[in-house]
């Protein structure tokens, strides 16, 4: 059932108070992801590849994201789930499905690798800042701004980042048939194939970008045109 109360739903204190340190550990934790990608490419002798740098940062913070879809389902936050579902589990792909299942020299070398990482650790830096701020009671405009404003530049930045990296994933797939995929003859009688999965994947994004983008657009004029409200005003 739909609440039609033109109040956001009140939530209780353990709640809250849940929410405000996921929020604060998920903004310190892509923090670090951002430290470790810049201080990658400062002067100096690389030892490590990119990838074996922040590896366990991403894999910890971003699979942690996917506890957004949790609070968007129970209606803990008053996220769409849909949108939600498809924002985390698109960079769980790329992370768990594409630069984990592939050798070093495909997907974790891909150009594509430091792209999505700018791009995820600055909008993820803001992002769960401007949510930690908002359940404190007051979010700073500058905040506000950049939570509604930096997506038109990162959101495509990230979203080519991602691609290039399905696209190293799917050469090689091209190159090892076999790798991740399970075929017939078999007792299930079930076949997958990596090589198409990766393609399918691919081929999402030309549909469900611009209703994403578009989303962001609609949800910039709604919050920025609140520009002439108090400082202190609760940003939703």
């Amino acid at each position: 059932m739909v609440n039609k109360s033109s109040k956001p739903k009140e939530i209780g204190f353990l709640a809250k108070l849940y929410l405000r340190s996921y929020n604060a550990i998920q903004t310190l934790g892509w923090s670090l992801i951002l430290y470790l990608l810049v201080s990658y490419f400062a002067p100096g002798k690389r030892e490590i590849t990119l990838w074996e740098t922040v590896k366990t940062a991403v894999l910890v913070f971003q699979n942690a994201a996917a506890l957004e879809i949790v609070h968007a389902v129970t209606g803990l936050v008053p996220s769409n789930p849909i949108i939600t579902t498809f924002q985390v589990l698109s960079r769980v792909m790329v992370v768990c499905g594409v630069l984990l299942a592939t050798p070093p020299e495909f997907a974790a070398a891909s150009p594509g690798l430091p792209l999505a990482l700018f791009a995820w650790s600055v909008t993820e830096i803001i992002r769960y800042g401007y949510y930690f701020m908002n359940l404190m009671g007051y979010v700073p405009y500058f905040l506000v701004w950049l939570r509604y404003t930096t997506f038109i530049i990162l959101y495509p930045i990230g979203i080519t980042g991602e691609l290039l990296c399905l696209y190293a994933a799917k050469i090689y797939a091209t190159t090892k048939p076999q790798a991740w995929s399970y075929t017939l003859p078999n007792y299930w009688n079930f076949t997958f194939s990596y090589y198409y999965f990766i393609i399918f994947v691919m081929l999402l994004y030309i549909p469900l970008f611009p209703q994403l983008y578009l989303h962001m657009f609609a949800q910039r004029k709604k919050i920025l045109g609140q520009a002439s409200k108090p400082a202190s005003k609760k940003f939703q």
